[in-house]
C-alpha cells in the first residue's frame, strides 16, 4: 500500500510517502506527473498537514441504513448531498474548536474520505474508481442544534471552522467497499462499522456526483458515517473541551483530534 502524506517541514510544505518512520519527498504534481526521490524525512520531524487542500468538500448524508435509522429519517432513494465551506478543513493533531456561539452539541461522524485524483465529469460507475487518487480519514464534525432545530439547512452546523478534520494521509490502494470505520471518543469505542454497509457505495458517489458537478482534483467527499454519533444515544454524548476523538480507518490509519473551546 503507498500512503502519501502532506506536511510542513522547516516552514516548507511538501508531500511524500510513508515508508514506516520516514516521509520520502515526493517531486512534482501529485494531481499530475510526480515521483519519489531519495530524500527522506523523520516522520516526527514535520507537522502534518491535511493531506490535500480541496476545492470542494462535498458530503454525504445518511449512507449507512443504521445511521439513518438511528437518525429517525427515511431510507434515501439517491444520495443525500450536501457541501461543507473548505474554512473547515484541518488536519491531523488540529484542535477541534467548539464555536463560542454553539458550544454545547458538537458531534462527531467518522467517514471514509475519497480524494479526486483528476478531472471527472459525466464518468460511469464502471470507470468511477479509476478518477480517485486514493483515500483518506475524516470527522464530519457538526452542530446539532444548528442542524436540528435552529437552521433550515445544514450548511452552519457543518461548516464551522474545524469542522472537516482529514488525515493523517491518503492511501491510494485500498477497496473502498470493505473498510472498518470507527470512532473513539477518550478511548472509548462509539462507533464501529463498515464500508460494507453503505447504500450509495463509492464509485456510485463518484459517478453520481460527477453528473451533477465538475469533481477538480484535490476535491473531497465524505461518504457518510455508520451509527453510533453522539446526538442518537441515549443520553447524548456531545464533545466537549478536553476530549479527544480518533477516527480509525481499516488500511489508512488514525485521525486524532483534541477538542477545545473558543477562546
Amino acid at each position: 500500500m503507498a500512503k502519501i502524506a502532506r506536511f510542513l517541514h522547516q516552514g516548507i510544505e511538501r508531500y511524500g510517502l510513508l515508508e514506516d518512520s520516514l516521509l520520502r519527498i515526493i517531486q512534482g504534481d501529485l494531481f499530475g506527473a510526480w515521483q519519489a526521490t531519495a530524500q527522506t524525512i523523520p516522520l516526527d520531524e514535520v507537522r502534518l498537514l491535511p493531506p490535500v487542500s480541496p476545492p470542494n468538500v462535498i458530503a454525504i448524508g445518511l449512507n449507512y441504513r443504521p445511521h439513518a435509522e438511528e437518525s429517525k429519517i427515511s431510507i434515501p432513494e439517491r444520495p443525500v448531498i450536501f457541501l461543507k465551506a473548505t474554512t473547515a478543513v484541518c488536519g491531523p493533531d488540529h484542535p477541534i474548536v467548539l464555536p463560542r456561539i454553539a458550544p454545547n452539541e458538537v458531534d462527531y461522524e467518522a467517514e471514509l474520505v475519497v480524494v479526486i485524483g483528476k478531472r471527472a465529469r459525466h464518468v460511469s460507475e464502471e470507470e468511477a474508481l479509476s478518477y480517485v487518487l486514493g483515500y483518506t480519514c475524516g470527522n464530519d464534525v457538526s452542530a446539532r442544534d444548528c442542524q436540528l432545530r435552529l437552521d433550515q439547512q445544514w450548511a452552519r452546523a457543518k461548516s464551522f471552522d474545524t469542522f472537516a478534520p482529514l488525515g493523517p494521509w491518503i492511501e491510494t490502494e485500498l477497496d473502498p467497499d470493505h473498510v472498518r470505520v470507527r470512532t473513539r471518543l477518550n478511548g472509548q469505542v462509539m462507533q464501529d462499522g463498515n464500508t460494507e454497509d453503505m447504500i450509495f457505495p463509492c464509485a456510485y458517489l463518484v459517478s453520481y456526483l460527477s453528473h451533477c458537478m465538475t469533481l477538480l482534483p484535490g476535491t473531497v467527499i465524505l461518504t457518510g458515517t455508520p451509527s453510533g454519533v453522539g446526538f442518537a444515544r441515549k443520553p447524548p454524548v456531545f464533545l466537549r473541551s478536553g476530549d479527544l476523538v480518533e477516527v480509525e480507518l481499516e488500511g489508512i490509519g488514525t485521525l486524532r483530534n483534541p477538542v477545545v473551546a473558543e477562546e
